[in-house]
């Protein structure tokens, strides 16, 4: 491909701009572990909100898509779709729950919540297992799509393309910590949403596309193009992979990064490093909207005009025979449609795709070397460290963990296959997180149970080649085997210490009725109206999804319904906002 002098001016603007803003916030980050890793506990909702939008807005997101809509159809997309349920319940149920508990990282919940040598192993386990192992695949698979995509626009090796990507983030992540991060996110998410709208306009009006209603009475096109299942017509071999499982099962029961149950990861450092409670509820309100409602469709309309230009996965290896084999896969279609952007616009889009891999792999490695401070380092290595040698073991954190993602991430082939083995990994856990917050008798031995054995069939099921089972028969196979080990673990284990449950009641105050032998004479939970918190959950989901479709039936020319999934959009915004007032925070 050829760049003019305004693509790359483009981009130099860019990584000075990002560097400018990490060096500018690094003099207060410097101060002290709560100043690096939560910008102080003063980030306002729109922030962290957008923040969180722009991590997951990664370079392997829009190949993800690629690969979904090619291989299944718009339909496809239910797979992550159904995470939008997880979000909400989020939003409405454990935002204010994550911020009251004033912990500096989601691993150090643990030791608020349990007792004894099983909760301190089971906060070092934990941080080895999610801030190391499961963050460097996370990090590996962004990684993955900047080397594909770095491969096909760019013409650079794996080496190159890794070495030259992971650079900028590297040093504005090091220096500014969580505040430089997050305004990075700003400005990057701005940039990204803006390239990813103008590259897909011009990219569904290429001659080759022909335009918006060419494109979707294409051949290749027209049976791909549905958002909800054809229940006449799909087969249940059909919809249980990419609709039922997904609605039914995957969204309680898998950890999956951004989407966890409960909130955790990034999520709750963000909701962690809030105002109050009100903004940690708000950015988490604001994430899911802008996830679920604003950005599939620019990805959806590539790919879907990626398979008029790029049939099957031979045609993309024909015109990049440069990409090596092992590389090639349907999640190559989003980069290779790119490369038809004029100059100028290629620039920018390009820029915006290294703002998309910088803003999720600076908030990864951010993340994952606070665990490393507070939950390893500190928690049992040198507990009486300062203030500023935790922030100088975190930033050596930030640069390990950067390193060994890029390493990590020549071993991987596709998104979607990094995306099945995530959920595979975390299958069956889910249900603990939710249950944990409102019900006292989840020990620590039930989750060191529930993350062993889900890891351990997840590894069953990579030796032995899934057993000659479908990805979604392993995830609910492993989300049933994992369930009952961690359920007979509780059960078979001794709960936590009396003083600490009643110390957690009193400081986290969860409603319902599962504290109710542990509040005894307790002040009565004022966590909110539950009620309200429900009421509020359904409404929010359903307008969410009716956004979604609207903005499809408006894109395929069905007017009347896409008006009318509008307005019930509208009136389920106008119903969370009265009910708003009734949930109940601390100030």
């Amino acid at each position: 491909m050829h760049f003019s002098g305004l693509d790359w001016a483009i981009m130099a603007a860019f990584f000075l701009i990002s560097l400018g803003i990490g060096l500018a916030a690094s003099r207060q980050a410097g101060t002290g572990f709560a100043a690096f890793f939560l910008g102080g506990r003063r980030m306002p909702w729109w922030l962290l909100g957008i923040s969180m939008v722009a991590t997951t807005f990664s370079t392997d997101t829009p190949n993800l898509v690629a690969d979904i809509v090619r291989s299944n159809g718009v339909v496809g997309n239910w797979v992550w779709w159904a995470f939008l349920l997880t979000g909400m319940l989020t939003v409405f149920f454990y935002a204010r729950l994550w911020r009251r508990s004033e912990v500096l990282t989601d691993i150090e919940f643990y030791e608020l919540r349990y007792s004894g040598k099983p909760a301190a192993f089971l906060r070092g386990f934990r941080a080895v297992y999610l801030g190391v192992f499961f963050n460097l695949m996370i990090m590996a698979g962004v990684a993955l799509a900047a080397i594909k995509i770095g491969g096909v626009m760019m013409g650079w090796s794996a080496a190159q393309t890794l070495l030259i990507a992971a650079a900028v983030t590297l040093v504005y992540s090091v220096a500014g910590g969580l505040t430089g991060v997050l305004l990075t996110d700003l400005f990057q998410f701005a940039l990204a949403m803006i390239g990813s709208i103008w590259a897909t306009i011009t990219i569904v009006n290429l001659p080759e596309v022909g335009g918006l209603s060419t494109l979707l009475a294409h051949p290749n096109v027209a049976p791909k193009l549905a958002f909800l299942p054809d229940l006449g017509a799909m087969t249940w071999k059909e919809l249980i992979p990419i609709f039922i499982v997904p609605l039914a099962v995957q969204w309680w029961s898998a950890y999956y990064p951004g989407s966890e149950p409960g909130g955790g990861g990034y999520i709750a450092q963000r909701m962690l490093s809030a105002k109050n409670e009100k903004h940690a509820t708000g950015a988490v309100l604001l994430f899911n909207t802008l996830h679920y409602a604003l950005r599939p469709w620019p990805w959806i309309l590539v790919a879907l005009a990626s398979l008029v230009v790029f049939p099957d996965v031979a045609s993309i290896g024909e015109r990049f025979p440069a990409v090596a084999a092992s590389k090639l896969g349907n999640d190559l279609a989003y980069p290779a449609m790119l490369t038809y952007l004029p100059a100028g616009l290629l620039g920018l889009v390009v820029t915006s795709l290294a703002a998309a891999f910088m803003s999720t792999m600076s908030t990864q490695v951010n993340w994952g070397s606070s665990i490393i401070v507070n939950d390893l380092y500190v928690r049992f290595f040198n507990p009486t460290a300062s203030e500023r040698r935790q922030v100088w073991v975190g930033r050596l954190a930030t640069v390990g963990l950067m390193v060994a993602a890029c390493g990590l991430a020549l071993a991987f082939e596709n998104a979607l296959g990094v995306f099945t083995l995530m959920l595979q990994v975390g299958a069956g856990t889910g249900l603990l997180l939710l249950l944990r917050w409102f019900w006292w008798r989840v020990n620590a031995a039930a989750e060191i149970a529930g993350m062993v054995v889900s890891f351990l069939v997840a590894v069953a099921f990579s030796v032995g080649d899934g057993f000659g089972l479908e990805s979604w028969a392993q995830l609910t196979v492993g989300v049933g085997v994992t369930t009952v080990a961690w359920i007979v673990t509780m059960l078979m284990t001794p709960p936590t210490d009396p003083a600490v449950l009643r110390s957690f009641y009193e400081k986290i105050r969860p409603v319902g009725p599962g504290w109710r032998p542990v509040a005894g004479d307790a002040p009565v939970a004022t966590a909110g109206d539950a009620t309200a918190s429900l009421l509020s959950f359904l409404l929010a989901v359903v307008g969410v999804y009716s956004v979604l479709f609207a903005t499809g039936n408006l894109l395929y020319g069905s007017m009347a319904v896409g008006l009318g999934f509008a307005a019930a959009a509208a009136a389920c915004a106008i119903g969370v906002a009265r009910l708003w007032p009734s949930l109940q925070y601390d100030e």
